[in-house]
């Protein structure tokens, strides 16, 4: 157990936490967030155990963790990553899937740029139209068609494609988040299932998650192929949306080059709708 890890990230927590989100009259205060006296008034604890806490000296209950939490008012993401530091399963402790209407107005917004939400076990969850314009790599009829681990580790897009550096880096960081993932999320039987699978039927990712190897970014250039023979070459961007546990890959191709001509033109001739909810069954064009 981390402790020290677990207290600086109840002490960070506490000190951006609004008084007034967590219904305590506000005004002019001389410390940001929350005092630790106020934390421990709500979380039913004393300020000497808040203190404590936070120098990595207690070790608090579960109930003391979900108590804290909800003193804080904590969105889902931060609360499994309190309890995972503090060695326990959250309660109800499952990966969120649902988008809220932000984090697809988001997608909205991109308009003519490929990109996608997946949840933090890499389930693609909704898509946005200039992604099914690139048409790349179709359905399988399986399962995990809509998971981008899956696809990647077992059946990779025959459309899109990258060089063996990117490909090890970007395998290498799919299995590095999911394992953090795991930890976040213990209890949730369905990201097992999917561990699980990972493991027995792929040898690069069993591999990885016994000897996980460091990550520093997100690397995801890759040449995306056209049902009409052209060739698009996008860097992928991962953007967090730490309110709903999401993730958003968004790509681009670089201003003024062939490839940004080539997307515009393909994203121009196809009409179809702005955003789309996807997963199993879903619509074809699974991301890769």
């Amino acid at each position: 157990m981390a402790l020290h890890d677990l207290g600086a990230a109840v002490r960070r927590l506490r000190e951006n936490t609004d008084p007034a989100v967590a219904g305590l009259p506000g005004g002019r205060r001389r410390t940001r967030g929350l005092r630790r006296e106020e934390l421990a008034e709500l979380a039913g604890v004393s300020a000497d155990y808040v203190r404590r806490l936070e120098q990595g000296r207690r070790h608090p209950s579960a109930g003391v963790v979900t108590a804290i939490a909800g003193a804080l008012r904590l969105g889902r993401a931060d609360y499994e990553r309190l309890c995972a530091l503090a060695g326990y399963a959250p309660v109800d402790g499952r990966v969120p899937r649902e988008a809220g209407p932000a984090a697809l107005r988001l997608l909205e917004r991109f308009g003519g740029t490929p990109a996608f939400l997946a949840d933090a076990a890499w389930n693609v969850v909704a898509v946005n139209g200039a992604w099914f314009a690139l048409q790349a790599g179709g359905p399988t009829g399986h399962d995990r068609d809509w998971n981008v681990a899956w696809r990647t580790f077992c059946n990779a897009p025959r459309g899109i494609s990258r060089t063996d550096e990117r490909a090890a880096g970007f395998r290498a960081m799919l299995a590095a988040r999911l394992r953090d993932t795991s930890l976040r999320y213990p209890a949730d039987a369905a990201l097992a299932g999917l561990v699980d699978e990972l493991r027995s039927t792929s040898r690069p990712f069993d591999t990885l998650w016994r000897a996980p190897e460091p990550v520093t970014a997100y690397e995801n250039r890759a040449v995306f192929r056209h049902p009409d023979g052209a060739d698009i070459t996008l860097d992928g961007t991962l953007l967090e949306v730490p309110g709903d546990d999401l993730m958003a890959v968004v790509l681009t191709a670089a201003p003024g080059s062939a490839d940004a001509a080539r997307l515009g033109e393909v994203v121009a001739a196809s009409g179809p709708p702005s955003v789309v909810r996807v997963g199993p069954p879903g619509p074809p064009g699974p991301p890769g």
